[in-house]
């Protein structure tokens, strides 16, 4: 019995007879041969059918394949520098190959396809070889946030996604019949991670979130994924140390173990190795210095109105991508306005109007890639910023309840799944970072 291997494991196995489970992705040949390339979820081979060395049903097998039959191939890895695939450089000389079942004609071939077409067989779209590189590289930064934390001693939580308040804004909530009442769809587990620190000290949670913005732009879904820390005992400036040491740990590890599927993406590497702590800091008010400077510097009055922003408003695409061409890394902007952030923020001290809030913005034109803040803990000034916002009372009875027993300084931060593999990729648009996006007005599949 051969042994049965993983495409990606194949660089191990030269020399060898193995047993490979996939499915056709591509075939060229003609007369005695034949090259197959197969995908098994982990890679991408070739597959050499050559006619004198299989029995005749065996070739003639191999030639009535369509794209994405599915088959099992037995045969010797060899090594060929021209042979293509993900690991390139190896191929399998077939000694067998059982058809599981022949595809019926794929819709998606090698020609040009719109985007929509794309989006609608989605179930399909994520079997090619870029989407198929985008989603192993999702998983690889999932998979090493968690692992640095957990290595830092938080604990992973599970926090609702049935809420029966706002945790961001009133105008971006998921409203839902729940037995009679309203509720929403979670924009965050922060809320709950702030209950869980005083039991726990250092926690996360990590899943979907939901957002109703009526928005198309290539950084926006309404459902996402979203990694939320949150840290007792912990200031604005010691919480921007815990993202830079994570960020950095996740783009290096990457580099190490996603190399081929970059390779894929044709991503240039050049700026992610760049990325080590620490990064630069900067404050709200030193970014607009510098903003008003670039934007006197332009001569296109269509950029120089892009770039129009008055203190207090938060920063769009334009002004995000501008800062980060200043720097060869991520950075933080920290202490904006009160104003266009939330109510839980604790304000700067003797600058009511600013509170010690930070994003973190990611090079080359990705903008913001995490948002945090230090939280309030004085309860009277939590319930004054409820009132000035007009959220109920009620509904964060149990939150302000946090701040009466045991209270300490306290921060977190969300980091966005989507944007951030975005960043890491070097893709255009969020919605091919999730296996099934979901956006204004799709829902399918």
């Amino acid at each position: 019995m051969t042994n049965i291997i993983s495409i990606q494991n194949i660089a191990n196995h030269v020399g060898e007879e193995v047993t490979i489970k996939g499915w056709l992705y591509a075939k060229t040949g003609k007369g005695k041969i034949q090259f197959l390339r197969l995908r098994d979820g982990t890679g991408i081979t070739q597959v050499v059918l050559f006619k004198p060395n299989l029995p005749p049903e065996v070739f003639q097998a191999g030639k009535r394949l369509s794209q994405e039959s599915s088959i099992i191939v037995r045969g010797l890895v060899k090594e060929n520098e021209r042979a293509p695939g993900v690991p390139k450089g190896y191929e399998i000389e077939a000694a067998d190959l059982e058809v599981v079942q022949i595809a019926e004609e794929y819709p998606i071939t090698p020609k040009e396809h719109g985007i929509e077409f794309l989006l609608e067989n989605r179930h399909l779209w994520i079997r090619s070889r870029k989407q198929w590189a985008l989603l192993r590289l999702r998983a690889t930064i999932m998979q090493a946030l968690r692992e640095w934390l957990n290595g830092q001693e938080f604990v992973e939580m599970s926090t609702p996604i049935l809420t029966p308040a706002a945790g961001e804004g009133t105008s971006t909530l998921f409203e839902v019949e729940y037995f009679g009442d309203t509720i929403y769809l979670a924009q965050t587990g922060q809320l709950y991670n702030e209950a869980n620190i005083y039991s726990f000290g250092k926690v996360y949670c990590f899943g979907p979130t939901f957002r109703a913005e009526k928005s198309k732009t290539r950084r926006h879904l309404t459902e996402f994924w979203m990694l939320e820390p949150e840290m007792a005992f912990c200031d604005l400036d010691g919480m921007m140390e815990i993202e830079e040491q994570m960020v950095s740990f996740m783009v290096q590890r990457c580099l190490e173990e996603r190399a081929e599927e970059l390779k894929v993406l044709e991503r240039d590497t050049t700026m992610l190795e760049k990325v080590l702590a620490p990064f630069p800091r900067i404050s709200y008010d030193d970014a607009m210095d510098k903003i008003k400077e670039i934007q006197a510097n332009l001569t296109d009055p269509a950029q120089k109105k892009l770039l129009d922003i008055t203190w207090g408003d938060d920063f769009g695409s334009p002004h995000e991508t501008e800062l980060t061409k200043l720097y060869n890394q991520p950075i933080f902007v920290y202490g904006f306005p009160t104003q266009c952030k939330a109510f839980y923020m604790e304000p700067w001290p003797n600058r009511p109007e600013v509170c010690k809030s930070v994003d973190l913005l990611a090079p080359e034109g990705y903008g913001e890639i995490t948002g945090g803040s230090e939280r309030i803990s004085d309860p009277d000034l939590l319930l004054r910023r409820i009132h000035e916002e007009n959220l109920p009372e009620e509904a964060f009875k149990w939150y302000l309840d946090l701040r009466r027993y045991g209270s300490v300084a306290h921060s977190g931060f969300g980091l966005g799944v989507e944007r951030t593999v975005a960043w890491v990729a070097g893709v255009h648009h969020a919605r091919e970072t999730n296996p099934f996006p979901r956006m204004l007005g799709r829902v399918y599949p």
